[in-house]
């Protein structure tokens, strides 16, 4: 095994034992144990226990920023209702497919120390100026109801991530295409005017 895949195998093992046990009760021992590597290898790779926690919260964030695109409303063969579902699948996937990663984001993560919650706090702000620069520019293009477009921001978030929680803290079963469409049709109901 070369050293990226080395690398890897132990940041999936840490995931599984932060979302099993937390992370102020996860050990380096459990994490090395998991992943069937010496305590020496894993320094190898990471400083210390926070920071392969903080490698697993950013490609979090990283992969979910990545997930929204701008809706284009000239789009010559994708509608605005298409576009706007695709952009909930891809970020419900995206958080459903890893499930002990979201399990991390949602709960491990949150008061971890001052610099961290700093770190939630940013990204979570960034995601919410994309949400609202898309929601004032759909207003301008017409698609988008009028109002305060910060206000809609947070309350779409608010709901994705409480749903999303429900999920997978919870075990609350609802297929995956199940709750894209909820939030699809959340959304026409309320400030959306791209309807199907």
């Amino acid at each position: 095994m070369d050293k990226a895949e080395r690398r890897q195998q132990i940041l999936l093992h840490a995931r599984d034992v932060f979302a099993k046990r937390g992370y102020h009760a996860a050990k380096i021992d459990d994490i090395v144990a998991a992943a069937g590597v010496a305590r020496g290898t894993f320094y190898l790779y990471f400083e210390d226990k926070r920071a392969i926690f903080e490698e697993i919260v950013d490609k979090t964030f990283a992969m979910l920023g990545m997930a929204f695109f701008r809706v284009d409303t000239e789009h010559p063969t994708r509608s605005v209702a298409d576009q706007v579902r695709e952009n909930i699948q891809r970020i419900v996937h995206a958080l459903l497919e890893d499930p002990a990663t979201t399990k991390i984001l949602l709960s491990d993560a949150v008061g971890l120390d001052p610099a961290f919650d700093t770190k939630l706090l940013s990204f979570y702000e960034e995601i919410g100026k994309l949400l609202e620069s898309s929601l004032t520019d759909g207003q301008e293009r017409g698609i988008v109801s009028p109002g305060d477009t910060r206000l809609m921001a947070i309350m779409t978030l608010g709901a994705m991530k409480e749903i999303i929680y429900r999920v997978v803290m919870r075990g609350l079963l609802i297929p995956e295409e199940k709750i894209i469409q909820e939030i699809f049709s959340f959304l026409s109901a309320g400030y959306l005017r791209a309807k199907d």
